[in-house]
């Protein structure tokens, strides 16, 4: 069965607090395990040009709604807007190309990537582009954050996306947003687990009106298949002995204590698996909740350890420094 809990976006949209993330779903699995997600009982499906599998997506979300498991309405489809495409004029476009990969007529919610311009890279040339120029460079682009979100605005004027928000933004960056945004942000997308809490930025958009989705709810797990030495070095979270001692007062897995931690403060979550018991545990994280003390104690664990930046990809564009 979906999980009926809801966080109310500043849209006036309801969005689901648990869904199934998309990045790094190979092509060849990503029909079969969106299927059988909304089979599990996920509505909400955080995807992105940039992952590259958006049309297999596509084909999950279209055989489950044929075979009657779903209506479209009763999904919550995310998708995001790639750093090459930030000029204004290149925005609806390259929507409306996403949308068709999709095989739908909207976007739930549909988010800045990164708060980085890069120099437009046509999607006949290479699609998705990477951080990397038709020439192999990392190449800035000239359009402002401001440029983007006048464009993406227009986008939830004309119907293509319901609701609009950003990822990977630092608080100055949503504090200048706010000044000039016609359409508020709804959401924040940021990476978030014990060992990066960031508290401050977690409070100060919600005490904005912007709901707050996590990434990486497992930190360094995600990053490890990627040979991240940052990753390699970071003990497992859910081996971590807090952790672990939490769960097992619960009865629930290290995974679940994580997602919990994070629902818990109504921060929204989307963990995959391919695994089918894995998938129904990671959607039932709502049926317990921590102690106080307990939440304090993951709290603790906190080292300010980021894995997601593109400098530990190799990609010279200091966004965190």
């Amino acid at each position: 069965m979906p999980s009926s809990a809801t966080i109310k976006l500043n849209s006036g949209h309801e969005m689901p607090i648990v869904g199934f993330g998309l990045w790094k779903v190979t092509n060849d699995t990503c029909a079969d395990q969106v299927y059988n997600a909304i089979k599990a009982g996920y509505r909400l499906f955080d995807g992105a040009c940039d992952y590259g599998n958006e049309v297999e997506c596509g084909q999950g979300v279209s055989r489950a709604i044929k075979d009657g498991l779903v209506k479209r309405s009763e999904l919550f489809i995310v998708s995001k807007l790639w750093n090459s495409f930030h000029d204004g004029p290149q925005v609806e476009p390259v929507c409306k190309k996403q949308l068709q990969d999709w095989s739908i007529d909207y976007f739930d919610l549909y988010i800045m990537h990164f708060p980085i311009a890069l120099k437009y890279v046509d999607p006949s040339v290479r699609y998705p582009p990477g951080f990397t120029d038709e020439n192999g460079k990392v190449t800035p682009g000239k359009a402002s954050i401001q440029e983007t979100w006048t464009a993406m605005e227009k986008l939830v004027e004309k119907g293509l996306c319901k609701s609009i928000g950003i990822s990977n933004f630092r608080g100055v960056l949503l504090m200048d947003l706010l000044r000039y945004a016609k359409i508020r942000p709804a959401t924040l997308q940021i990476e978030h687990h014990p060992y990066l809490v960031q508290e401050g930025l977690v409070k100060y958009a919600q005490d904005e009106g912007i709901a707050v989705t996590a990434y990486s709810s497992f930190g360094p797990q995600s990053f490890l298949e990627m040979d991240m030495q940052q990753a390699k070095d970071a003990p497992l979270l859910l081996e971590h002995p807090t952790v672990k001692k939490i769960a097992e007062s619960h009865k629930k897995t290290p995974a679940q204590v994580l997602l919990r931690w994070a629902t818990q403060r109504n921060v929204a979550v989307i963990p995959k698996s391919n695994n089918k018991d894995r998938l129904a545990q990671n959607l039932d994280v709502l049926g317990f909740d921590l102690s106080d003390a307990e939440i304090k104690e993951v709290h603790g664990i906190d080292k300010n350890l980021r894995f997601n930046d593109p400098l530990n990809y190799g990609v010279a564009l200091p966004i965190y420094v």
